[in-house]
């Protein structure tokens, strides 16, 4: 067993040999003064950007009376923040945690103690969806089923069952006298932005209410004005039972919620479940000042107008550079260029450039803006990636 010497920070995470001092809208800015347009956004957490004024005040006013007090007490914040997301979605409750990977394990909780609070406590697996991503505690990675992830950390959970995304034979086969959920991301992001194919949720949702099964929504990436919608599932129309949300409903600042019908939530009596700093004041204030700007008039039609443009000029460049970018996926702001070359490559030559972007499975880049981007900063992006497909395309031609 080696003892070489470990970073007081666990060595987990590859970081790219930058520091940033501050941010300033859709930018960030390296103690070295040096300005990078962010089209990672902390990976989609910073919706609004960076410093936004509104996000900021509320902070600065909520710190000054009250950070933190325990759900042992009523919240008022926690409360109006759920009576607005309840009033934009399908749910008609919700509970507060800290990240993407909390709020699915509430869900995960929630499907079984659905199943047991009607006297089918033998109803435990949930079926889930190969190239998924969930979360990192030792449920998620299960429930991800990705061997990545899942190295060195067996025995996996169990109780999660995996099949290909858009295969609905193989969903129907799946399920047996112990399944209790399907859960699957609207959108994958980690798994390289491949969307749930047209028409798939219409058959998950028959599925589940055919079969009794709660059907499980990750919109941890793709909720939140992501997509050009609130929520991701509003483009089909198709509803969960229960929804996780995360990243961007703070802002940056860590909160996640898990949504539900009063139907799935029925078993989750006091006690069954909670959390201490989950729905804290100053959490929930942020919560609320995201809403303030997504909601306003025009806010979504602008991002989902943006959005399309972005796309259609990224199809473009693909089509310039064939031998470059390989295609173009995803929808509103959650967008991945296919690439040839290794994308982790790509990103740090990007970065060299200027411009922030997030490698994701299938060989993809991820670009992720702020919603508040605006074509200014898009023609920015745009001429960069334009330029490293020139370097590349001539070095291919050369070789």
């Amino acid at each position: 067993m080696s003892n070489a010497p470990v970073s007081p920070l666990l060595p987990v995470y590859k970081r790219a040999p930058v520091s940033f001092e501050r941010g300033e809208g859709a930018y960030l800015f390296d103690r070295e003064g040096r300005r990078y347009l962010d089209f990672g956004s902390g990976i989609a957490v910073t919706l609004l950007g960076h410093a936004h004024p509104h996000l900021v005040a509320t902070i600065k006013a909520q710190a000054e009376k009250l950070w933190h007090c325990s759900n042992l007490y009523r919240v008022d914040l926690a409360e109006q923040l759920a009576e607005r997301l309840v009033a934009q979605s399908f749910a008609e409750t919700v509970f507060f945690s800290n990240s993407g990977a909390e709020a699915l394990e509430c869900a995960i909780k929630m499907a079984r103690r659905f199943q047991h609070h009607r006297g089918q406590g033998q109803r435990f697996r949930i079926i889930t969806f190969e190239g998924a991503f969930h979360g990192r505690t030792l449920a998620t990675i299960s429930a991800g089923g990705q061997e990545k992830h899942l190295e060195g950390f067996r025995p996996e959970m169990p109780g999660f069952d995996h099949v290909p995304l858009g295969d609905v034979a193989a969903v129907e086969a799946a399920i047996g006298p112990e399944t209790a959920a399907i859960l699957i991301e609207p959108i994958q992001g980690e798994g390289g932005i491949r969307a749930a194919p047209p028409g798939f949720l219409e058959e998950l949702r028959r599925l589940a209410d055919e079969h009794d099964l709660l059907l499980l929504y990750d919109e941890v990436q793709t909720g939140m004005g992501r997509s050009g919608r609130l929520f991701a599932y509003q483009w089909s129309g198709v509803a969960p039972d229960v929804m996780t949300l995360a990243k961007g409903l703070g802002g940056g600042f860590p909160i996640a919620a898990c949504l539900a019908t009063a139907r799935a939530a029925a078993g989750m009596t006091a006690g069954s479940h909670g959390s201490t700093f989950g729905g804290n004041p100053l959490a929930c204030a942020c919560g609320n000042a995201v809403l303030d700007v997504l909601l306003e008039d025009g806010f979504l039609e602008r991002v989902d107008e943006l959005a399309k443009r972005l796309r259609h000029q990224l199809e473009q460049l693909a089509a310039a550079f064939p031998r470059v970018i390989l295609g173009v996926r995803g929808q509103g702001l959650l967008l991945g260029l296919v690439v040839a070359t290794a994308n982790t490559e790509i990103s740090e030559k990007l970065m060299a450039r200027g411009l922030l972007t997030v490698p994701a499975g299938d060989n993809v880049v991820r670009l992720l803006p702020p919603l508040i981007i605006g074509q200014a900063e898009i023609d920015e992006a745009l001429a960069i990636l334009e330029e490293l497909c020139q370097e590349l395309a001539g070095q291919e031609a050369a070789q």
